[in-house]
């Protein structure tokens, strides 16, 4: 828990860098809501931090903020592409840093508000530039120590990367091997590639607040009842229109999100009303599970049970960290 009278903040590049807040958590704990609030009264605007919201004609399944909320509170990057569009981790962050610093020209604070965890992490920490694995370099360079030893491989490295020589031992072949890897795969050494990673972190003192549910059993309610409201709000017609008119499929990256892949197979006849809302809800379920294991290694945040958020609270550590 935050300290009384302030809040852990995600040092930028020094104190006098620009703030941003993060509303983050899993789904169906009242992130848009609390959003909401906030811009009464600070001077924020609102950046989506969600992959589904950003497509056109995905309202009622991706809990898009309806109209009236969007007139009281506009987002940025919601309805940005059709459904047959791709839409990339690489793509948000792109976006995001724009608005963010278009938001912080104009003298407010760029609020993040979404749960896909994926996009926080590139935001934050940049893109990792290190290469996925070889396999026909591996066992190449495995086939090398084998025959050469570990002392010759770590000779190796120190002349395509001596920094990472000095860091790694040789007695610790894995990574030496990994390093070796990352040259052969790029050719450029390993701390190179992480000095450019290092110089794409964000440069925001970033505000986390994390909506961290304690009790599971009420998350899985609200979650339950959500997707039902969702079902009763139109969602299914919303996926027929989609499909009818739009051409949506299971091929399309979009249409992979939670509930829309759903309720699709159950448009396709692969099984029946009920299974497909105790699916549609099981995968809600999973999804929010994914969320919170991330959530619980985010650094620097500032956790809240959504159950016993104190609002008054939250707005005087707000007050007292932007010095409001």
């Amino acid at each position: 828990m935050p300290a009384s009278d302030s809040f852990i903040v995600s040092a930028g590049e020094n104190k006098d860098s620009p703030f941003a807040i993060a509303i983050m958590g899993p789904t169906a704990t009242g992130k848009t809501d609390l959003a909401i609030e906030l811009i009464k009264h600070f001077p924020c605007e609102i950046i989506s931090v969600d992959s589904s919201l950003v497509y056109r004609g995905m309202d009622i399944g991706s809990a898009k903020p309806t109209a009236e909320e969007l007139a009281i509170a506009p987002h940025h990057l919601i309805n940005i592409r059709e459904l047959d569009e791709t839409y990339s981790a690489a793509d948000f962050r792109n976006d995001c840093l724009a608005k963010m610093e278009d938001i912080t020209s104009r003298g407010k604070i760029p609020l993040l508000v979404g749960g896909t965890m994926l996009y926080y992490k590139a935001l934050q920490d940049g893109l990792s530039p290190l290469p996925s694995a070889d396999e026909a370099i591996r066992k190449k360079l495995e086939a090398d120590a084998l025959s050469l030893g570990k002392e010759a491989m770590h000779e190796r490295l120190k002349q395509v990367d001596p920094v990472a020589a000095e860091r790694i031992h040789k007695n610790d072949p894995q990574r030496v091997q990994r390093a070796l890897e990352v040259y052969e795969i790029t050719g450029q050494p390993m701390t190179e590639l992480w000095a450019q990673q290092e110089s794409e972190k964000l440069k925001y003192n970033l505000i986390k607040i994390v909506l961290f549910p304690e009790d599971r059993a009420e998350l899985h309610q609200r979650i339950e009842l959500r997707f039902k409201k969702m079902v009763e709000q139109g969602f299914i017609d919303e996926v027929e229109d989609l499909k009818k008119y739009h051409h949506a499929s299971l091929d399309l990256t979009s249409m992979r999100a939670v509930g829309y892949r759903q309720v699709l197979e159950y448009l396709d006849g692969q099984y029946d009303y009920q299974e497909m809302i105790d699916r549609g809800i099981y995968a809600t379920r999973q999804l929010a599970k994914r969320q919170i294991t991330w959530l619980r290694k985010e650094q620097n945040a500032n956790f809240y049970d959504p159950a016993t958020l104190s609002m008054e609270e939250l707005l005087q550590n707000l007050k007292s960290s932007l010095s409001y």
